[in-house]
């Protein structure tokens, strides 16, 4: 997910996806503790996309 596409959603979707890709993220987590984890770049995006909606939050907010 690239910034222009975070930054076309509302609040309410931004908050919806945000909670998704940290149950994700959980999960993830979960695999990699347990030794299944197979997609291991997955990781990385999930917590860079997590970082890209907390930061148009942050924007839409002071906004």
């Amino acid at each position: 997910m690239d910034i222009d596409e975070v930054r076309r959603l509302t609040g309410d979707q931004l908050q919806e996806q945000l909670l998704s890709l940290k149950k994700e993220q959980f999960n993830l987590r979960f695999q990699a503790a347990t030794g299944q984890l197979e997609k291991t770049h997955r990781v990385n995006e999930i917590r860079k996309d997590i970082a890209r909606i907390k930061t148009v939050l942050r924007n839409k907010t002071a906004a």
